[in-house]
């Protein structure tokens, strides 16, 4: 089975850039071309006009994790039960609604300036269960939402049946008032078409070592070439230790999905409207689903800690997990209504919130989107650009207070552990996939 992303696929590819070779000499380097880095040289090329900006990626620029994931615009997340109104966190979901509203406003504001088509929705999502016990605070997190800005409601019965055409979800709480939805490669890429003359780009250049110069700034080195750097940026999510950088304290996940040829015949016409919709699991290991334009259905109910990245057959298997997981939910999907199926990876942290600042004297870096990259990722480029260069800000100030990824256990006591926790995860909402 070939692993080929069908958010790619549709979306088109921007033409290949060259690959580093020779020495070259910037006044700043980003390494990593998802959407962090993208945004990074965009910000930067704002505030610095007439300076040498280089991004350079290990594979593809805009085809790595940023466009492989669900293409969700997170700006609100489901508040948990210590979150609530009147509970001990919730000042502290308070803080992170406003750097998630900031978030959401930076993916909209990018869009609108660069003029990117990337089917971008903003009437919100569902989070929903099949379990109606997977929900049982509905009202309450429905009223914690408004509270911070959100537009959100319960649905049930025949009303979330009609909405989303399945009868499988018993419960659900739709939430406007910043969510969206898009599809990613079409937003990555349109962030990386539009860059201005002044950021050069290179691909299929991994970076392997990374070598301070002091006073000086940086020297990077790939197989074929080498930069030297005044400021560097580290946005290669939960892979910063290809780089030497073992203390951020995230972890990559592996997800797999897969996406449908488009539903047009009946009884697909009558069951599926052409405005869309998505679906939040409230459990880590429940599924991810989406209704896309083209009347196209998405589905994403895997997700492990792994040493070694999927291979054919064990994509294939995955694969007939996404039939199931469809089959449940819309009776009549049979495996050859299955288009595309690809792997990517999701940088976590263990609490959740990321790492975010300055690694060493002219190095800053980020990871740990925890599957909300789209929004989190827009803002952090910009951020980390206008920490890099001595600016301030409350957003920043805001997201450096919350940057603490936890600790991490060394291996291989964590990679037990992580696959361990996984596992239960994936078991635990067994019956939400």
């Amino acid at each position: 089975m070939n692993n080929v992303c069908g958010w790619i696929a549709l979306a088109g590819e921007s033409p290949q850039r060259p690959t580093l070779a020779g020495v070259q000499k910037t006044d700043w380097l980003i390494i990593g071309g998802g959407i962090t880095g993208l945004s990074a040289a965009h910000s930067l090329a704002q505030m610095f006009p007439q300076q040498r900006i280089v991004l350079v990626e290990r594979q593809r620029v805009a085809q790595g994790a940023s466009a492989r994931n669900s293409g969700f615009v997170v700006s609100h997340e489901l508040p948990g039960a210590s979150e609530l109104l009147g509970q001990p966190g919730h000042a502290g979901y308070q803080l992170a609604s406003r750097i998630g509203v900031a978030a959401g406003l930076e993916v909209r504001q990018r869009i609108a300036e660069l003029g990117i088509d990337c089917e971008l929705s903003n009437a919100g999502y569902h989070f929903a269960v099949h379990q109606p016990q997977r929900l049982e605070h509905a009202q309450q997190c429905v009223a914690t939402l408004n509270a911070v800005g959100a537009q959100a409601s319960v649905l049930e019965g025949t009303a979330l049946q009609r909405r989303l055409g399945s009868a499988f979800y018993q419960r659900a709480i739709h939430c406007g008032g910043g969510n969206g939805l898009l599809q990613p490669a079409k937003y990555v890429k349109g962030l990386l078409d539009s860059l201005p003359n002044q950021v050069e780009v290179f691909e299929n250049s991994a970076i392997d070592d990374l070598q301070p110069l002091p006073g000086r700034g940086w020297k990077a080195r790939s197989a074929e070439g080498e930069i030297e750097a005044t400021q560097v940026l580290v946005c290669v999510g939960a892979f910063l230790p290809r780089l030497g950088l073992r203390r951020s304290q995230t972890f990559a996940l592996e997800l797999s999905a897969s996406i449908t040829r488009p539903l047009t015949e009946e009884p697909w016409q009558s069951l599926f409207d052409d405005q869309g919709w998505g679906v939040l699991s409230t459990l880590p290991g429940g599924a991810t689903v989406r209704l896309l334009p083209g009347r196209r259905l998405l589905m994403r109910n895997t997700v492990e800690y792994r040493q070694r990245d999927l291979d054919r057959v064990e994509l294939a298997e995955r694969r007939q997990q996404h039939v199931h997981g469809l089959q449940r939910r819309f009776p009549g999907i049979v495996a050859e209504d299955l288009q595309h199926t690809w792997t990517g990876h999701l940088s976590a942290t263990r609490s959740g919130e990321p790492y975010f600042g300055r690694i060493a004297e002219r190095l800053h870096g980020v990871s740990g989107c925890n599957g909300s990259g789209v929004a989190r990722g827009t803002l952090w480029g910009r951020l980390l650009a206008q920490m890099a260069a001595g600016g301030d800000s409350q957003v920043l100030r805001d997201v450096l207070s919350q940057a603490r990824p936890g600790y991490l256990p060394p291996k291989p006591f964590f990679d037990i552990g992580a696959a361990l926790r996984m596992g239960w995860e994936v078991r635990r909402a067994q019956n939400e996939r």
